[in-house]
């Protein structure tokens, strides 16, 4: 038998260590020629401090908890690619994505911590439910419309979008009756959750929280039935969406051609594959290009502003970080030994997996684009933290799993 460090994986296997040293040494470098170029201390700054907070969230965290260091680094790679980005084409934004990130830090650990302590969900699963319900339904109360949807509260300075962060309680919520096997108390809320996603015409949301739900719900049942009827609802679900909604019918209309209105409601879309065009395979150069000249580039067309910068190899290894990263979830669902734990990690995957699709194949045209962001390196709080909050459910799973596998190993010492 290998001798074994906390966590119960081998000693000497640390996949995510040299990653780690290597995106330390990639983005200090790359926030240093910025700041050279641009002589600003604000660079300089980032060239130390985004390079430490990777340090912070590969090294030092393990520390707290049994962790996922490939996990830890993908995560951390693609937060700090975000600030990177940013601060090449608005540096104000990138100053607060980096504090987001922070913030998302310390939400991550909180969310491990709370997988590891809590013993019984009863609780906090009951309140959570007219707790998320309410929070869904304030911006129909004191929100206003942006881009078609009214998903957005402001609050001063700050805006905050609801349905980001009620995508941990949906989560919490089908797990543990999932787990259970009642099907009455998870179908209700989410029925009443895409209910007010679509008083909000949120359909990007309501999209991941269906496809979440559905999902997950074969995962727990392996019922083909009742996952046809669930795919067949949906169906019906986007046809009502189409002929209720106008800008749905816009969005579906400029999928198919934005060229026939290139200088109205299809130049965002021709904007974004004229990007990644641009770029070829090895892209302009960090901080060159014309990413402003794509509407909201900093949120819905960010992967073509990477596309440009860094080329089609990069973006598509960036696609290869997001498919690791699913991979290393769904292997933390399966080893899992209570099936409230492993439906908790195979949501969270789920949802990272079916937003990073619906963005990304919006972007390169795949499918028709929603208002969703691409995880870890859209700007925006709410779903940063959303997503720093995800890892960390499936951390808490991971060390939950470890956890045991050290159980596992005692016994066998004593057995022997």
């Amino acid at each position: 038998m290998k001798r074994r460090k906390r966590g119960g994986r081998p000693v000497g296997r640390d996949p995510g260590g040299l990653l780690s040293s290597v995106v330390m040494l990639f983005f200090g470098s790359a926030f240093l020629l910025l700041a050279l170029r641009d002589m600003k201390w604000e660079g300089f700054a980032l060239a130390a401090g985004v390079p430490a907070m990777i340090w912070l969230g590969t090294h030092v965290l393990p520390h707290l908890f049994p962790s996922d260091k490939l996990l830890l680094s993908l995560t951390n790679f693609l937060c700090a690619l975000g600030v990177l980005v940013l601060y090449a084409t608005s540096p104000g934004t990138a100053y607060r994505q980096v504090m987001y990130y922070g913030v998302g830090l310390v939400a991550m650990v909180l969310c491990v911590w709370m997988v590891r302590l809590v013993r019984s969900w009863r609780l906090p699963v009951v309140l959570l439910m007219p707790l998320s319900l309410g929070a869904l339904l304030l911006p129909l109360v004191m929100g206003r419309e942006t881009n078609g949807a009214t998903n957005w509260i402001y609050l001063g300075p700050l805006s905050v979008q609801p349905s980001e962060l009620v995508k941990i309680s949906l989560l919490l919520i089908l797990s543990f009756y999932m787990s259970r096997r009642r099907m009455l108390p998870w179908l209700l809320f989410s029925v009443c959750c895409l209910g007010v996603l679509m008083l909000q015409k949120d359909l990007g949301t309501a999209l991941l929280y269906y496809g979440v739900t559905l999902l997950l719900c074969f995962a727990s049942t392996g019922n083909l039935l009742l996952t046809g009827l669930g795919v067949a609802g949906g169906v019906g679900a986007a046809v009502m969406g189409y002929r209720m909604f106008a800008h749905v019918k816009k969005r579906v209309a400029i999928w198919r051609n934005p060229w026939a209105d290139y200088e109205n409601s299809g130049y965002q879309i021709v904007q974004g594959l004229m990007a990644l065009a641009s770029g070829g395979l090895i892209g302009v150069g960090l901080g060159l290009g014309t990413p402003t000249s794509i509407p909201v580039y900093e949120t819905d067309f960010i992967f073509a502003v990477i596309c440009e910068q860094f080329g089609l190899i990069f973006g598509v290894c960036v696609l290869l970080m997001y498919v690791a990263l699913i991979w290393r979830g769904a292997t933390i669902a399966m080893a899992a030994r209570r099936s409230f734990h492993g439906l908790l990690a195979m949501g969270a995957t789920l949802m990272l997996g079916l937003q990073t699709f619906v963005i990304i194949g919006g972007v390169i045209k795949l499918i028709p684009l929603t208002g969703v962001t691409m995880p870890f390196v859209s700007a925006g709080g709410s779903s940063l933290l959303s997503s720093m909050c995800l890892i960390g459910l499936l951390q808490g799973v991971d060390s939950l799993n470890d956890d045991d596998l050290d159980e596992d190993a005692r016994i066998a010492l004593v057995s022997d």
